[in-house]
């Protein structure tokens, strides 16, 4: 072994970025970020962790004189409202866990 290591700190600190994972975990599934699109008319949530949670679709959107075209245009805004979602489920994620993937100095192999 290397002078001056010790495996006892070495185990408390595995333990404590261990705990401190779970925890940043626990947060991202209790965490929700909302995605839009339309200006509104559609409203995607998701957890921190990018499940899907709720979607709200204005009645606004919905044109009953078109209902192909409605179906359509309602499907893209679904879409980007998602996709909105889940870019700002994954910015989140990443000042969550981003910290915890740089490791600890003086742990091998982070």
């Amino acid at each position: 072994m290397e002078p001056g290591f010790d495996m006892q700190r070495l185990l408390e600190q595995a333990q404590a970025v261990q705990q401190q994972l779970f925890a940043a975990q626990q947060e991202l599934a209790d965490a929700e970020v909302e995605g839009t699109s339309g200006g509104g008319l559609v409203r995607a949530t998701m957890n921190g962790q990018g499940e899907i949670t709720a979607l709200v679709i204005d009645p606004k959107a919905i044109d009953a004189d078109d209902p192909a075209e409605t179906a359509e245009t309602v499907a893209d805004l679904v879409i980007a409202a998602i996709r909105d979602a889940a870019r700002a489920a994954a910015e989140l994620q990443q000042s969550t866990m981003g910290p915890l993937a740089q490791g600890m100095p003086g742990l091998p192999g982070f």
